[in-house]
Order: C-alpha cells, then structure tokens, then sequence
C-alpha cells in the first residue's frame, strides 16, 4: 500500500490540485513581496528557468510543440493581415482552411483570390467553416453562405463548406428567437488560417473592416506539426455541422444538410445525442499527448514551446472534480484546456516566488471577464508598485475598447445598447480592484482611435495577455532588464464567461526564452497601447459614460436567459 506521502506525490503527478479554499484566506495567505531586489547565487538561478515548473503543469492539461522562436511571425495591422492572407492563399500547393465565425457578405477579391489558386492549381484542396447562424443571418438576402455557394458548385469535392450550429439553440429559442439576438446562445468563434504547413492564429474575422480598420492580432506560426493540429481540429468540427451545397431552388442559392446526412445526430433536434458524439471525436485531438508524460522537457532559455489551447465546453462539458477527503486534494478531469491553462499561469503568478513582481497586460475588445479569471487576475499582481516602474505606469494593464472604439457603436437595435454594456462591466471591474486594494497596481486603458463610422476611424478587437518577467540574474550573476514578454496567449477567446460556457474558441500559449521574439511581443504591446489612455472610475461616471436603466435592464435579461455577452 502506498503512504500517504508517495500518494500524495503521484496525485500530485496526475493533475491534482489542492482543494478550493475561500478567496479571502487565499489573499491573507498570500505572499508579502518586497519592492527591493533580493539577491540570488547565480548556481541557485541556473537550476530552473522561472517558467520550468509552470510549463510541467501545463504539460498535464495541453498538448506542448517545441519550435523555433524565429518560426513565429508577429503581423501588426488590418491591412498587412489582408496582404498576408491573399500571398498565402496564392501561394498554398495543397491545402487551405479557414475557420471563421463569418466571412463579409461582399468579400468578391477575397473569393477570387481562392477561385485563382483553384484554377492555377488542380492539386489544392479548400475547407471552410464557418457559424451557421452568423453565416445566414441576411439571408434571404446575400449572406456569407450564397457568397460561398458558387466556389462549391464550381469546385465540386475540392471545395468543402460547413457551418456550425450550436446544440444550445433548441426548442422554442431556436423557434422564437428573432435573426442576430440568436447569436447569443453560442457560436463558432474560432479563427484559424491555414495554408499549407503554416498556421495563422488571430481574433479577426474575414471581412473588410478587419481588412481595414479593425485592429486585432495576428500570429503566424511556420511549422507543420501544429498545422496538422489546427487542421484536425477544423476537420473534426466541420465533421459535426451542416454541409453548404448549392441549389437552384433556394432564393439565397444554397442549402445546408444536417449531419443527418451522414448519419450523425443534428444538433437541433438531437442536442444531447449530438454534444456525446462530440465529445467522443473533439476532447481527444485537444488533450495533452502520451508522450508528454513518457518523455518531459523541462523549459529553458533556449527553448520556445506551444500549447494548443481550445474551450469547447458547449460540447465537452465542463471539469469534474474528484474529492478524496482524506488526503485533502481533488483530481480534475479536464474537458477544454484554454481556461484550465489560464488558471494554472496566473494561479503560479499569484503563489511562485519564482514569478513574483511579475508585470502583465491583458486585453479583450468586448471587456466582460469570466469572474474566474477576474478574481485570479487580482490575485497575480505585486502588493505594491514594482520600483523603477514609471511614475503614470503601473505593473499590469488592462486594455478594452472605449465606446467610441466599439464595434457595435452606432448599430440599431439591441445592438446599440452594447457599447454602455461594456461600460457598465468596466466600471464594475474597477470597482473589484478598489475593494481588493489594488488601484497602486492595475489600471485600465481604453482604446480609442477616432470615432466609428467616421473617416479614419478604428475599431478595437484585440484579446490576449501578456506576462514579462521581472529583471532575472544573467549566467554572470548581474541583474539583468527582462527584453520583453515572455508568454502570451493569442486566438479568438474573449476570457468571457460566454467564450468559456457558450461559443468554440481555439488559440495558443506561447513561452518563450528568446530575446528576439520577447522584443517582438514587447513591440505588439506597444502599439497596442500607443492609441490607449488611463481611464478612472471617475471618468466613467462622466455625463456622457452613464448607462441607463434600459441597457442594465437588457444585459440583465440576456443573461438570466442563459445567453452572454
């Protein structure tokens, strides 16, 4: 029988995490860090990379690919996301696929960039997916899918269409609930470029104003091994949604045959027998890989790894934990890996004395975080400002778009309502920070580059976070300025509780110890931030940032529902 020491050590082992306890006695338990530097033996320093014990931990939830830093490729604008996407689609031998939420009613250059590459090359192969209730919100009107239609009339089997629909949309909502507001009960959201054995990872969607003048982020990735993986993710969720095929009798030019066709559950009318089998084909692409535990990587300077990470609790249920009361700890089965990942970085954030004092910049475009993730983000942060951090800096930012910046500013409708929604959830959020003591330590920033809808204005879309180290000691034993981030997560998640409960979400952490590449992240910081300014509690109770009684009352409808922002 094992003692209670060696069971411990192999729970430990086997993804365990120790019971929950009460967020007030995780703070008072929490670490005193000091402001002055504590010198360190550089024999001590050299026995693990400050990131070696977060990486073992992720190790356990996601698949690692260790590549090359220089095979990543950082793109910094609407217009060079464009460039990049036609040169790929031309120059693409074998494969394309494109998973989008929607691609523009009027993308014309865009379909005949992938009609060209067609017709030069008899040997390629296009597969797109896209959401089906986005995808046919016009129609009968042009819509993304009649845009589709002809590239499979006229390609046959080497063009495939799919569109994904939510299970979460049955009975009387799917019955009752009117064209655009029906997106909010889940979506396909993730966004995923693929061109032969390269990969680009982003939050753009592919129509004009992310071609133009809505700023995201774009990563491309040079290497096969994790554009197999994207591409069988794409496939396989493509394998539970509807097929595109053209047809004469329908006015939009098209129909979309259920999985039924295929002999699989439709998840309208079978939503319960449709999440099993999806579960079934999804959970084991997106999981860690045997090899991992067989053979560990402890991370290094040197080294650059990637974690795949996807949130697909829609279909795959959310983690169950185990209890075993005697020894205290719970084992955590995990379904998606994206938000199980987040929480182990910034619980080691939190608790590492290794990644103390560590400075962080988190962004989403639609600022509504997942109470989870807002609560750990309090916690990963100094007790106090960094020394040497400048006087109108503080050591974590969080960047949202201002109302001006927001993609919904100006719409009709409900839609309307949502730029003041966001408003409302900043001014919450900083409410959280000023009960946690934390206003010496994060600020907000809102982004704003014009005004919407006028001439050269921007829209805000970007989401991610990024993590820099503090100054670590040099193989010399001299303390040496960190050149940038060393991690990042980049894709199409939000960090919503919608992103995490509702829609398909898919992107990447990246750890690196390479002084190019963290310069390169530092770099995409900064522009991001360039067109930001600090935003205070006091400034959104100005006359013009009040939120009325109606749009409090319509978020808190949406929710109660069951839907999300």
């Amino acid at each position: 029988m094992l003692s209670r020491g060696a069971a411990t050590r192999a729970l430990r082992q086997c993804s365990c995490i120790r019971a929950s306890r009460p967020a007030s006695l995780r703070t008072a338990t929490r670490r005193h860090v000091s402001t002055s530097s504590v010198p360190v033996p550089a024999s001590v320093a050299a026995k693990a990379h400050p990131w070696a014990g977060v990486t073992s931990q992720i190790d356990s939830v996601a698949p690692r690919f260790e590549i090359d830093a220089s095979q990543i490729e950082i793109i910094d604008s609407p217009t060079a996301f464009y460039e990049t996407l036609k040169t790929k689609i031309r120059g693409a031998r074998r494969r394309i696929y494109l998973s989008t939420l929607y691609i523009g009613k009027t993308e014309n250059e865009l379909i005949e960039t992938l009609r060209d590459a067609l017709e030069k090359n008899p040997k390629l192969q296009v597969a797109i997916l896209t959401d089906y209730l986005r995808g046919t919100r016009e129609d009968p009107n042009p819509s993304c899918a009649s845009l589709l239609a002809p590239l499979v009339r006229d390609f046959g089997d080497r063009v495939k269409v799919c569109m994904f629909h939510t299970p979460n949309l049955s009975g009387w909502k799917k019955k009752r609930m009117p064209k655009r507001i029906n997106e909010g009960w889940g979506l396909q959201h993730m966004k995923l470029y693929g061109f032969d054995d390269e990969i680009m990872l982003s939050g753009a969607n592919l129509s004009d104003d992310y071609f133009t003048n809505r700023l995201d982020r774009y990563h491309l990735f040079k290497s096969k091994e994790l554009a197999d993986f994207y591409h069988d993710v794409h496939e396989a969720v493509s394998e539970i949604s509807y097929d595109l095929v053209p047809s004469d009798e329908h006015p939009g030019g098209f129909e979309l045959q259920s999985p039924i066709h295929r002999g699989l559950p439709d998840p309208v009318w079978h939503p319960q027998r449709f999440k099993r089998h999806s579960k079934q084909l999804l959970e084991p692409l997106i999981h860690k890989k045997a090899r991992q535990k067989m053979f560990p990587v402890e991370f290094a300077k040197d080294k650059t790894f990637v974690y795949p990470l996807a949130q697909f609790d829609i279909l795959l249920g959310q983690p169950r934990n185990v209890g075993i009361p005697m020894l205290g700890y719970e084992v955590v089965t995990y379904t998606s890996t994206e938000k199980p990942v987040l929480t182990k970085l910034l619980t080691a954030l939190a608790e590492d004395e290794n990644l103390r004092n560590v400075r962080w910049t988190f962004t989403a475009g639609y600022f509504n975080i997942d109470p989870e993730i807002c609560e750990q983000l309090l916690e990963a942060t100094p007790q106090s400002n960094i020394a040497g951090q400048p006087d109108n800096e503080k050591p974590c930012t969080v960047i949202t778009a201002s109302p001006w910046a927001n993609g919904f500013y100006g719409s009709s409708g409900v839609s309307g309502m949502l730029p003041a929604a966001y408003t409302l959830l900043s001014r919450r959020f900083l409410k959280q920070v000023a009960k946690a003591g934390k206003d010496d330590v994060i600020q907000l920033k809102e982004w704003r580059k014009g005004t919407v809808g006028e001439p050269g204005g921007f829209t805000y879309h970007a989401k991610g976070i990024w993590v820099t180290l503090p100054p670590q000691i040099n193989d010399q034993g001299q303390v040496e300025e960190e050149s940038g981030p060393s991690v990042t997560l980049v894709g199409s998640s939000n960090y919503t509780k919608r992103s995490y409960g509702l829609d398909l979400e898919v992107g990447a952490m990246v750890v690196t110890g390479d002084e190019a590449l963290k310069r390169k992240l530092k770099a995409e910081v900064a522009w991001l931030e360039k067109d930001a300014t600090v935003t205070t509690q006091d400034d959104l109770m100005k006359i013009e940032r009040r939120v009325g009684a109606r749009v409090r009352a319509a978020l808190w409808l949406v929710e109660r529902l069951g839907g999300a922002l």
